[in-house]
């Protein structure tokens, strides 16, 4: 063993990667078929390129529109991610993001993916339409082994993939793994990984776990996801990883199928218990099915296993401010930012639970943070929560150029639109005040507030006609709606219909 390899091996154990490659690099020119150091540089370079696929998954508008796989359009409540149905009264409605998701300060999978149900809303969805993705555009990376492969062309690729002996270096072990992490996580090559993994399960009789991950993980990336399903219960079978389970869990949620998400989930804190992954997978699967209660349960679990869980914590506070205990979420949020987050988020929820906690002389610092630290995705936001404090202290002018601010910067912003249309009503302009409702209607992820208003001034100025279709779709979007029910009821008894 060189000096030159230990040093190299030394490097990658202290994650220095890039130099790592670079001694690796000099020691192939030296001796091309060196096996060993050939390995460490794909190990290096798989490293430098790795990412959790796990938390980094998120669907495009091909994986969202044009293949659905749900079985039925009209689910039961409580067995559809997509369509969760009526939340419950009384945190039912909470500011939500412009894909439909729950506001909660955290990034979490699937909250950048848009809802739509059809290729329309989803082109209309801000953040789907940026960040689409081809069905196969997942991080994949392998690399191949061989003689031509190792004597590449100077400032070339490191390894000729097409040039690659597949069913050679399937039957190596000590070579196999490394190859296929490198082809799917920096080559991002899945069809060539799913080749050298089905060629290395064969050779080992189909009775190594990993192999059967690694197809599951690939079949997964192309879309054919009742294929990985089958790998990843296989796998389980031979072997308890918690990685396998979380991935069938993917699997689920990709389906649509939260309730046998949640089956998988409650199985495997039967291996895993009280294990803070799968209990994250459970308080988001039951927040997507609208129930607040059992999400906070699971949520206030994790934070008894690991006080350190950022999204635990804000997911807590969220809840606490919502069920008007601002100075109890102040509490969470304090923590947040003890632990070093230091963001748009953060700061805009600092500054709206000191000014309901009646701590006005750190609001204003607060949102001024806020604004500076925030990007174009977020100073929306910040200038519409703005607008709130400012309607709450009754300076109307400074609320409507907040809001104004908030259209400037997302033209979509549904409440900021609902909010001027009052502001418009208060002002006598009723005209303008429709427009304003009308374009948040159209926006879509939150129309019952903007249909009612839509509809009680149509009441108002007479359009019974108009009033009722407005009020109908409140109620679609929204069935508990008292105010709709009530201006439903009134325009049936103008209609003549009781």
């Amino acid at each position: 063993m060189s000096r030159k390899f230990v040093d190299a091996l030394f490097l990658f154990r202290s994650r220095r990667y890039e130099e790592s490659v670079e001694l690796c690099t000099e020691i192939l020119k030296e001796t091309p078929l060196d096996k060993a150091t050939w390995v460490l540089k794909m190990r290096a370079l798989t490293l430098l390129v790795y990412v959790d696929d796990i938390e980094a998954e998120e669907e495009g508008i091909a994986d969202s529109v044009l293949d659905n796989p749900a079985v039925a359009t009209a689910p039961r409540p409580g067995t559809s991610l997509r369509n969760p149905g009526t939340a419950i009264p009384g945190q039912a409605f909470r500011p939500r993001t412009q894909t439909g998701r729950p506001l909660t300060g955290v990034i979490r999978p699937g909250t950048q993916s848009g809802s739509a149900q059809n290729l329309e809303q989803a082109l209309q969805t801000p953040r789907t339409s940026m960040s689409a993705k081809p069905i196969t555009a997942s991080s994949s990376l392998n690399i191949r082994l061989g003689t031509a492969s190792m004597l590449s062309e100077p400032g070339g690729p490191f390894i000729q993939l097409s040039r690659l002996n597949i069913s050679k270096h399937a039957k190596d072990m000590t070579v196999a793994k490394p190859l296929f992490e490198y082809i799917y996580y920096h080559e991002r090559e899945p069809t060539i990984a799913l080749d050298l993994a089905v060629n290395a399960n064969n050779s080992k009789e189909s009775k190594d776990w990993y192999w059967k991950v690694a197809m599951g993980k690939c079949y997964y990336v192309l879309g054919l996801t009742r294929d990985a399903e089958q790998q990843f219960r296989s796998a389980l079978k031979d072997y308890k990883h918690i990685e396998t389970l979380l991935r069938l869990i993917r699997i689920y949620i990709r389906l649509d199928q939260p309730l046998a998400a949640l089956d998988t989930c409650k199985a495997g804190l039967e291996y895993f218990p009280k294990d803070g992954s799968i209990l994250t997978e459970m308080a988001r699967l039951y927040e997507g099915l609208n129930n607040s209660a059992l999400s906070i349960k699971y949520y206030k679990t994790i934070i008894q296993e690991d006080a350190s869980d950022p999204e635990a914590i804000a997911s807590i506070g969220m809840h606490y401010f919502y069920n008007d205990q601002p100075e109890v979420a102040l509490r969470f949020y304090r923590r947040l930012l003890q632990m070093g987050v230091y963001n748009t988020e953060l700061f805009n929820n600092l500054g709206l639970c000191c000014f309901y906690s009646q701590q006005f002389d750190h609001t204003i610092s607060c949102f001024e943070r806020a604004i500076n630290l925030a990007s174009e995705e977020t100073i929306a936001d910040v200038w519409y929560n703005i607008s709130l404090v400012a309607i709450s202290i009754g300076d109307l002018e400074m609320a409507d150029e907040s809001l104004r601010l908030a259209v400037n910067a997302d033209n979509r912003h549904a409440l900021a639109f609902n909010n001027l249309g009052v502001l418009e009503v208060k002002k006598g302009h009723l005209t303008a005040a429709g427009t304003y409702f009308h374009a948040a209607a159209n926006i879509g992820t939150y129309s019952y507030e903007p249909n009612f208003n839509s509809a009680y001034l149509a009441f108002q100025t007479g359009d019974l006609q108009t009033s009722f279709n407005y009020v109908k779709k409140s109620l679609k979007a929204y069935p508990d709606h008292r105010d709709s029910k009530e201006l439903l009821r009134k325009l049936k008894r103008y209609f003549g219909y009781i």
